[in-house]
């Protein structure tokens, strides 16, 4: 579990092709904080770390992960997102986030709002959906909250703060960005459907029912 508070923006040391998956080494601070087999979120995707040295952690990025999300993009000197995983009984500043990547935005732009920088970007068109004015999205990681939505562009805004720690700031138009939307909409869905498709049932069983007490009344029972 996360919460998209960014701890560090760690760097990109080397990248590695390994099969069809990438190895990756980070420099970052929090590497001391670190063992071999935690997980860490990198730009808001979940990875185990696989080696741990001073001031670097290495992981291995999937085939999976790299046509999910944009790991597979990254370059050495690249600055990235770092999180690790939420302690039980710590603080919790952002919102739910499971480090699952569902899938990569295009950004369309950024306009400086004098306090604060509107960052706006195209979703895929089957998470627009579970993206609504005032509430929450992860951006590379980063807990943000939804501004405004238009179909399948939408817009947040960065306050000081959010853009001198993270990377967002520093986007361009068609820059690629891993996004998360807010698991607890995929939930409420989920269950609407279930409760949806078991009402259809109850209803279809009745009317079979009724179907089956006419016949009995024809045959003069």
């Amino acid at each position: 579990m996360f919460t998209g508070l960014i701890q560090e923006l760690g760097t990109v040391e080397a990248t590695r092709r390994k099969g069809e998956g990438v190895e990756l080494v980070i420099r970052a601070r929090l590497a001391g904080e670190v063992t071999v087999g935690d997980s860490i979120a990198i730009d808001g995707a979940c990875q185990t770390a696989t080696r741990v040295g001073k001031e670097r952690v290495t992981v291995f990025a999937m085939r999976e992960t790299i046509e999910r999300t944009t790991l597979g993009d990254l370059k050495v000197g690249n600055r990235v997102h770092l999180e690790l995983a939420m302690r039980a009984g710590g603080r919790f500043g952002g919102h739910f986030m499971q480090g699952h990547v569902d899938g990569v935005a295009i950004v369309e732009g950024l306009r400086d709002r004098g306090d604060s920088t509107r960052l706006d970007f195209d979703l895929p068109e089957h998470l627009a959906r579970y993206v609504i004015p005032q509430g929450s999205i992860a951006l590379a990681g980063t807990s943000l909250t939804v501004v405004g939505v238009d179909w399948v562009r939408a817009w947040v805004a960065l306050i000081p703060q959010t853009a001198e720690e993270t990377h967002l700031a520093s986007l361009r138009k068609g820059d690629r960005i891993n996004v998360e939307v807010d698991v607890l909409a995929r939930y409420v869905e989920r269950l609407l459907d279930s409760t949806v498709r078991g009402s259809g049932e109850r209803r279809g069983a009745r009317q079979e029912e009724g179907l089956d007490l006419e016949k009995l009344r024809e045959a003069g029972f």
